[in-house]
């Protein structure tokens, strides 16, 4: 069954103004057009939608029903073609990721280049921050979509399990540490660091948990990324704390080894939050579908 919006609009304009004549006037087309339109709607349903009289037109009980659902229909319309305008018109839909540095720099470099370039009149600006002040961004409402660490609390929001990110320590190849399988944060802050710049946000989450130990990282160095940070270790300089995704693709390029940490902290998760997934503007919804569909990429 096939439905002409043109007709149930039609259809609309004779119910407002309670006369074929006026609702024919108003969509603009004759009034035999119009009557010949109303006349195959009804065939269609097997119904009378109208009684003819001399005045105008009467809605039947059928016809109430009709109205009622051809409403619904057109309005579905109406915000069908509100939504799709943008992209229809080439213009272009913005939206911010909130992500911590893990994220941006190992994994959503990864990931968007084929979004972008499936999804031309997307922009998409990625905003660092902090895994807890991602969290109360959105709880606020003032971002609409973050990933965050789990070792973080969100428990008013929703959140998806994205990937895991676990936090590994790196050392040169003859330091003091280099036969260590496993060590915990305390074990290691008597020994000079080679650290990401303040504003990065993994750096202040180590930051953090030396504080809450008592403790502050002696640093020899603060670079700018985790490349910059696998050379300087591999020359000597000092030992640092990076993804292990990172540690695993510099490890190719620079000698260096690598301690697994214990911890909750640095054995994490990345998650996708968001107050409600489903509550959305469309465009976050559709990118939220994509990245959940991606995450057999990202193992470790």
């Amino acid at each position: 069954m096939r439905l002409n919006f043109f007709d149930l609009q039609l259809f609309l304009n004779i119910v407002d103004t309670g006369s074929l004549t006026k609702g024919a006037e108003r969509s603009a087309i004759s009034l035999q057009a119009a009557s010949e339109r109303m006349k195959k709607l009804e065939q269609q349903f097997s119904v009378s939608l109208f009684t003819r009289h001399a005045t105008g037109v009467k809605l039947t009980i059928a016809g109430q029903t009709f109205t009622e659902e051809a409403q619904r229909l057109v309005q579905q319309s109406q915000h069908l073609q509100q939504v799709m305008l943008p992209f229809s018109s080439g213009l272009n839909s913005e939206m911010t990721l909130w992500c911590n540095s893990s994220a941006q720099s190992e994994y959503l470099p990864m990931l968007l280049p084929q979004y972008l370039v499936e999804n031309p009149n997307i922009q998409i600006d990625l905003k660092e921050a902090e895994s807890n002040d991602i969290i109360h961004a959105l709880e606020k409402g003032t971002a609409h979509l973050g990933l965050i660490s789990s070792f973080f609390h969100a428990h008013q929001l929703q959140t998806l399990d994205f990937s895991n990110d676990p936090l590994v320590l790196i050392c040169p190849i003859d330091h003091v540490l280099k036969n260590q399988t496993e060590l915990k944060l305390i074990d290691t802050l008597n020994y000079p660091f080679v650290g990401l710049m303040q504003y990065h946000s993994l750096q202040q989450s180590i930051e953090a948990q030396a504080k809450n130990l008592g403790c502050a990282i002696q640093y020899r160095l603060r670079l700018p990324n985790f490349a910059a940070i696998a050379q300087v270790v591999a020359n000597g300089v000092g030992i640092a704390i990076m993804p292990k995704r990172a540690a695993k693709r510099l490890n190719e390029l620079y000698a260096f080894h690598q301690v697994e940490l214990l911890g909750a902290w640095a054995n994490r998760k990345l998650l996708l939050a968001a107050q409600n997934f489903d509550a959305l503007p469309v465009s976050y919804q559709h990118f939220t579908q994509f990245l959940m569909s991606q995450k057999t990429k990202l193992s470790i």
